[in-house]
């Protein structure tokens, strides 16, 4: 079901960027070119993500005003480059950008910006001073996460962490973070690490190598950047009961987050794995509203209103503590608190649930799962 999932969203993606550079109706219309360049498209983050530019763009206070377009680089910095000076010279006014690298791009970010165009990148940041940034402080993700598990733990336990996309500011800084953290505690040991690309099926495939060489009753807790849900469910596989579950810092998969719930909780549409089950954990996400909110952003820098070079948005933590169900999934309902979805509205556990802003009100639930706005 994944990758049936996974291939749908690399053929929206692929639809979306195929007409990228066309001249369209849209700009005869004098609207502002706005491009989407994205890099890693290989996790249900950055699908989620570029479903909410999607849907901002589309919305009624934006439709008449945003002519989007989309490219997808790949993990490939100089490909990245290359679109981008593309994008220059094909008259974008904007461009908001998830970077491969936080210092690769910056020369073509200097160009554009020199052209006079609008540069935003998004959870990901461009080191480049003329760039504008939107994202969660990731050092103290890293941080925060960090203390969490080794609080849980009480200073000793062998761990494993499993990280993020290599080169990105995200992983660099969540990392460095977490290891500083764990660094204090001499008892902490991390006993398996490997690089999970913030995907579940990935994440499956380097814990099966980890633990093909030690079993679950060597390990005493998890650190992942995504995964948690995956681990969970890998120790229910493996016949541990619910209480019995590691303890795991990482990511807002709604999965995750669904399993958090106290065990026996009825929630529709819930079947094991994708379940209740009382799991130790502390999820938080890099929220998804993030390209859309640098693409409401651009189109103010374009209109001349006064915007900030750096955003830092609030860093969504969930515990078994706040832990709170969507019945319906409504605007007004996440606003009030609301922070995990039934799966009978998310099919996929692997979908991100950090999705409210109040800074974003044209987009919701409709808009991270099928690139829909609010009405």
């Amino acid at each position: 079901m994944e990758i049936g999932l996974k291939v749908r969203q690399l053929a929206l993606l692929a639809g979306m960027a195929a007409c990228a550079f066309g001249v369209s109706g849209a700009e005869a219309a004098g609207k502002h070119k706005i491009f989407l360049s994205m890099s890693y498209i290989g996790n249900d983050w950055q699908a989620e993500a570029a479903n909410m530019v999607k849907a901002i763009a589309a919305h009624k206070s934006l439709a008449d005003k945003v002519d989007l377009q989309v490219q997808v680089a790949g993990p490939n910095a100089q490909r990245q480059i290359q679109q981008i000076n593309a994008m220059v010279q094909s008259g974008a006014e904007a461009i908001v950008v998830y970077p491969i690298s936080p210092t690769a791009l910056n020369q073509v970010v200097k160009n554009a910006c020199d052209k006079g165009v609008k540069v935003f990148a998004y959870d990901a940041e461009i080191t480049e001073p003329c760039a504008y940034n939107v994202h969660i402080d990731q050092l103290e993700a890293g941080r925060v996460t960090a203390e969490w598990l080794v609080k849980k733990l009480n200073g000793k336990g062998n761990i494993i962490a499993i990280t993020g996309v290599p080169g990105t500011s995200v992983d660099d800084q969540r990392t460095k973070a977490a290891k500083e953290v764990f660094a204090k505690y001499p008892d902490i040991k991390i006993v398996g690490e490997a690089v999970g690309m913030w995907s579940q099926a990935v994440a499956r495939t380097e814990l099966s190598k980890i633990l093909a060489t030690r079993s679950w009753g060597d390990i005493n807790g998890l650190w992942m950047q995504v995964g948690c849900f995956t681990a969970n469910s890998m120790q229910l596989e493996a016949g541990k009961k619910a209480s019995e579950l590691l303890p795991c810092a990482g990511e807002g998969s709604n999965g995750g987050r669904i399993q958090m719930l106290p065990q026996g909780t009825e929630v529709e549409g819930a079947a094991a794995p994708y379940a209740p089950a009382g799991a130790q954990r502390i999820s938080y996400a890099s929220p998804p509203y993030s390209g859309a909110l640098a693409l409401k952003l651009a189109v103010e820098a374009i209109e001349g209103k006064d915007v900030p070079k750096t955003t830092i948005l609030p860093l969504p933590v969930v515990t078994n503590e706040t832990i709170k169900l969507c019945n319906e999934g409504t605007w007004e309902e996440m606003k009030a608190g609301c922070n995990v979805f039934k799966p009978s509205l998310v099919s996929n556990p692997g979908w991100f649930a950090s999705i409210f802003s109040d800074q974003t009100p044209e987009i919701g639930l409709n808009a991270a799962l099928v690139g829909q706005p609010e009405n």
